[in-house]
């Protein structure tokens, strides 16, 4: 049986693996770049794989919402360091206030 840290830790894996994915996609140029394109195919299956592997621990709200909100943070931070994407002061807030929400969740204790 998965322990519920382990589920973490591979929610954690689905996340990074989906940002990996999504900078894959914009990298594809729209699906016409064939080694990025595999790569967001490869990442996008891997997170999904990853996810129903954590949700067998998780609560699948949880961890969805964790899902969400980490991936977008950490999407938009790539955007920012790798393509030279804008940052703002409200973007920073939206950025911050997801990361707290996700800290809100964990510290709520859910699981299956």
């Amino acid at each position: 049986m998965l322990s519920q840290q382990l589920a973490w830790l591979i929610l954690a894996a689905s996340v990074i693996a989906e940002a990996l994915g999504t900078a894959g996609l914009k990298l594809s140029s729209g699906f016409t770049r064939l080694i990025p394109s595999i790569l967001t195919v490869v990442c996008y299956m891997a997170a999904v794989w990853l996810m129903a592997l954590a949700t067998k621990r998780l609560e699948m709200g949880t961890a969805y919402a964790a899902w969400a909100g980490t991936s977008a943070a950490l999407t938009a931070l790539i955007g920012i360091v790798c393509f030279a994407e804008t940052i703002s002061p409200l973007k920073l807030i939206g950025l911050g206030t997801a990361v707290l929400g996700i800290v809100l969740l964990n510290m709520s204790g859910g699981t299956s």
